[in-house]
């Protein structure tokens, strides 16, 4: 367990900002940030974090909270695990009791991966410093690529032993099951036989955005043509390898802070650039670019420069993917090395300044490369033109931006030698055909939409939901603040008329609220708000010195869920950027008594308009006496009501 103290100090020290900010490229936004969803695929930003309240809400997916939070949706992070996380970054240090064996087995099984494969991390690590076959095969092999210590410790580099089971044997041995050590892909079992897979391979942990391991690449150091060079590990609860990017925890930072991220075919490419200088760089692992991969980037720049060897054949079968990265709205160069030379062996022949200047000098945009490397590949055959022309056109009309289009046709127009409007007419035929696609597919899922819906009732509105929603939002959002109300007090006049007689008091958000509901004697009737309701006032009425962020840390997850949504709501409107449009909408801060007036006289009038309701059914059946009675009763509240209106009618 980990002390109360340590939590608290990791809560008074973690900045959401700072955190969030090393998986989402934030942008500034009044008083908050703004960026792209990390937990839906959007072009649009959604996803709003506020310092001052030290909570984030992402209205795509309704998810939101503190940083811890954060940290357990987008990580998987159990709770300890997020503080040991921000304890790390932040360099507090954790005081807890070490886990039991009992303890270990009582994790749930994708917490139980995790553990193995930090295990197997550690464990390779190990066998590469400290045994001899370690440091004369793995350790000399990465020597010899040019790295140096400090970055193969950087990197957690390791070797498995060259045993079908040594590996397996030692995990077994600290407590760890067989059947997550499968379910990793760290050992293969066949019948009552287990073997280790990475036997004899220099090891490269593959690690989350966050530095968790989530499974391995081996390469063999062996001229045996029967196994494959690399090996990576199998897809698993944790491990989705069209999901992830090697290089992304280290690179994160330097990505978002350069607006760039250099993307290269392998484990020695990445880990030798950063070695040089350059840490915006990560790798696909050897796999064919994916959607899911290019949005992990996208959360931290819009700019891709992917880098090539000088293998033709090898660029051109690229090309075809990248394709993918335009649709995602980004921007994409291509830099290729001298023929022989890969981005590995380039990187280590030269200095930070010369790999530095060679980049800039040879990236060029896209679409301009592409359009002049099948340019020359098919200038003398009609044929394979006309094929090359469209196969251009094809990946312009992926772009999302006219703009953007219309300046790529104008330059493949230069480079191809073919007029605009032949180019604009191909466009037009590629974009017609993508959107009959589209338009088929919005079809079929509006067909089945429309089913479900027509089986549906449309919800009504609930409106003492909304008028308790909006109580637990003026108590969060002003609770502590001193404001001059104008209470109502129901007296006759000289005509022996009910009349409301305004008196101006002085008094604390959360006191006016919480006497005029008692003086009513209303009730929430949501349990989530009335809970809410009894703890804000609570915590207001003991500690005049409420902070906002660390009673949301104090709530549970689905309480905090709710508070973000309410808290963050004047946050989504700025989403809009409404001050570039010159509309200016008044401050909520000028008007709170306002407010806090007008929400208590309509749930007011709310609760009496259902009141009436309630004694007109009683009427029905009743005899002459206690219809009579509920009458009068009735008439009264009526006149209640007509008075209460009024004055929200002044208000309004």
């Amino acid at each position: 367990m980990i002390s109360k103290s340590t939590i608290d100090q990791v809560f008074e020290t973690a900045r959401v900002e700072e955190v969030i900010g090393d998986f989402v490229q934030l942008k500034k936004s009044g008083s908050s940030f703004k960026g792209l969803s990390p937990f839906s695929d959007e072009r649009s930003p959604s996803f709003m974090v506020s310092p001052v309240k030290q909570i984030w809400k992402d209205f795509s997916s309704g998810k939101g909270g503190n940083v811890v939070a954060f940290l357990m949706e987008h990580e998987h992070f159990t709770y300890p695990e997020a503080i040991k996380y921000l304890a790390n970054k932040y360099n507090i240090e954790v005081e807890e009791t070490e886990q039991t064996n009992e303890q270990k087995e009582q994790a749930n099984e994708r917490e139980s991966l995790y553990l193995v494969s930090e295990f197997a991390s550690s464990y390779f690590q190990n066998i590469l410093h400290k045994t001899n076959q370690g440091k004369a095969i793995g350790l000399s092999y990465f020597k010899e690529r040019g790295f140096t210590e400090e970055t193969i410790k950087k990197f957690h580099l390791g070797y498995s032993l060259d045993d079908w089971q040594a590996f397996t044997d030692e995990a077994l041995k600290k407590g760890y099951k067989l059947e997550y050590l499968e379910k990793t892909g760290l050992t293969i079992v066949r019948e009552d036989k287990r073997f280790d897979r990475f036997k004899g391979r220099v090891m490269f942990p593959i690690r989350s955005m966050s530095g968790r391991v989530l499974g391995f690449g081996g390469r063999i150091l062996t001229n045996d043509k029967k196994a494959a060079k690399y090996l990576n590990s199998p897809e698993s609860d944790i491990y989705h390898k069209s999901k992830v990017l090697y290089g992304i925890f280290h690179a994160k930072q330097s990505i978002a802070k350069e607006d760039n991220c250099y993307l290269v075919e392998g484990y020695t490419d990445v880990i030798q650039f950063h070695q040089r200088g350059i840490k915006n760089v990560v790798s696909s692992s050897g796999t064919a670019l994916t959607p899911d991969q290019i949005r992990l980037i996208n959360r931290l720049t819009k700019n891709i420069t992917v880098l090539f060897d000088g293998d033709a054949a090898g660029i051109r079968a690229s090309l075809r993917g990248i394709d993918l990265i335009l649709e995602q709205g980004m921007n994409v160069k291509i830099c290729t090395f001298p023929e022989g030379e890969d981005p590995d062996s380039f990187a280590k022949q030269n200095t930070l300044e010369e790999l530095t200047l060679y980049l800039e000098e040879h990236a060029q945009d896209f679409i301009q490369y592409k359009a002049s490397m099948l340019f020359e590949a098919s200038k003398n055959d009609p044929i394979k033109k006309a094929e090359t022309v469209r196969d251009i056109v094809n990946s312009i009309s992926k772009i999302p931006d006219r703009i953007k289009r219309e300046i790529y046709i104008q330059e493949c127009s230069k480079i191809m030698q073919i007029s605009e409007d032949v180019l604009y007419s191909t466009l037009a035929q590629s974009s017609k055909k993508d959107l009959q696609e589209a338009n088929k597919q919005f079809k079929e899922e509006q067909k089945a939409f429309d089913v479900i819906k027509n089986q549906q009732p449309k919800p009504k509105v609930d409106v003492q939901y909304e008028l308790e929603r909006k109580i637990i939002q003026i108590l969060l959002l002003y609770g502590n603040r001193t404001e001059d109300f104008e209470d109502l007090i129901l007296k006759e006049n000289d005509k022996n008329e009910l009349v409301l007689e305004p008196v101006v008091h002085r008094a604390k958000v959360f006191e006016k609220i919480f006497l005029d509901l008692q003086e009513d004697e209303m009730e929430f009737t949501n349990l989530k708000f009335k809970g809410l309701y009894y703890k804000i006032i609570d915590t207001l009425n003991q500690n005049p010195d409420f902070a906002l962020e660390n009673f949301v840390n104090d709530v549970d997850a689905d309480v905090a869920t709710e508070m973000t949504t309410i808290l963050m709501e004047d946050e989504r409107y700025t989403l809009s950027n409404w001050h570039t449009k010159n509309i200016f909408p008044k401050e909520k801060t000028d008007t709170i008594a306002q407010l806090v007036n007008e929400t208590i006289l309509n749930l007011r009038c709310f609760l009496i308009s259902k009141k009436i309701d309630e004694l007109s059914q009683e009427t029905k059946g009743n005899i002459e006496i206690q219809y009579k009675e509920i009458l009068e009763e009735v008439v009264g509240y009526k006149k209640l009501d007509n008075l209460l209106s009024r004055k929200l009618n002044k208000a309004l």
